[in-house]
């Protein structure tokens, strides 16, 4: 049943009954969407919302308020609702021209920081979450993000400018390495890797980003066998390139990076236990 803001209610009650409506449309964890949301509408930390359960809701924040359920009822993604996700601890813009920056991909933005770079290349950046992460935890390095959305790339850049970190880095449009020059010394891509034939069976939610960071609209290793092929000519010595990969993706990647000449491969487990970094050295 939808928002009923014809009465006054505390904030607690109309947490209760958005909670009910969003467990009742199937989604899972219902009362922490609502929680966010609210602290989102009310301009509280979240932790906060506690302190003010039994304060009288205003109309004007009940009607924003159920506006908003009414969109995740829709399964529209709370990042798209508050215009944000949190990422490796800092809050990156987010809107349906980008992927939603994900836990899984700390995995890379750890591995990737364990070794010095002074020069990193973010094929496919989306948000920029992951360039902009690994440029903020290392403050001497500079870097470079591509990607072929124009859309995307704007976000990138209004990012880069909130983490103050627009003078360390460079944003191109470019399809993979179509319009890239110079060298790096760490090269990582999260690119499309979702097969076609998976498509149908994602989350409802997947279906409000963009398609073309999902899909390669085949077999979900496009990506990865163009970059594994050129990477070489753009890294250091003994530069890396690191990939985020699909949970079945491991071997088949793997084995891209040792026939392209790379040492040193390894396909690295996310906290979950699945395979989620390939990560390979050049000579």
């Amino acid at each position: 049943m939808p928002c009923d803001v014809s009465g006054v209610q505390t904030v607690q009650q109309a947490l209760i009954a958005a909670a009910r409506q969003l467990e009742a449309a199937g989604i899972q964890g219902g009362a922490r969407d609502a929680r966010l949301i609210m602290a989102h509408i009310l301009q509280l930390d979240p932790s906060r919302i506690t302190l003010v359960a039994h304060d009288p809701l205003a109309s004007q924040a009940h009607s924003q308020f159920c506006t908003l359920i009414a969109r995740r009822v829709a399964r529209e993604p709370v990042s798209h609702l508050l215009g944000r996700r949190q990422f490796y601890g800092r809050d990156f813009h987010v809107t349906p021209d980008v992927l939603d920056p994900r836990p899984e991909t700390e995995t890379l933005i750890f591995h990737a920081l364990q070794r010095p770079f002074a020069s990193v290349l973010d094929m496919g950046t989306g948000s920029g979450a992951i360039i902009l992460t690994l440029l903020a935890e290392n403050p001497l390095a500079k870097g470079q993000g591509s990607d072929l959305s124009q859309p995307a790339l704007k976000i990138a850049q209004a990012n880069a400018d909130l983490l103050g970190l627009s003078k360390r880095v460079q944003f191109t449009q470019s399809n993979w390495f179509d319009n890239l020059d110079g060298t790096f010394d760490l090269i990582v891509s999260n690119p499309p890797y979702i097969a076609l034939n998976e498509m149908a069976g994602l989350a409802p939610e997947l279906s409000h980003e963009p398609r073309l960071a999902l899909t390669d609209e085949a077999d979900g290793l496009t990506a990865y066998r163009h970059i594994a092929a050129e990477a070489a000519r753009y890294l250091n010595s003994h530069g890396r390139l690191m990939f985020e990969i699909g949970p079945s993706q491991g071997q088949a990647v793997a084995d891209m990076l040792l026939n392209a000449g790379f040492k040193a491969v390894r396909v690295i487990a996310d906290m979950d236990g699945r395979d989620r970094v390939v990560t390979g050295i050049a000579l």
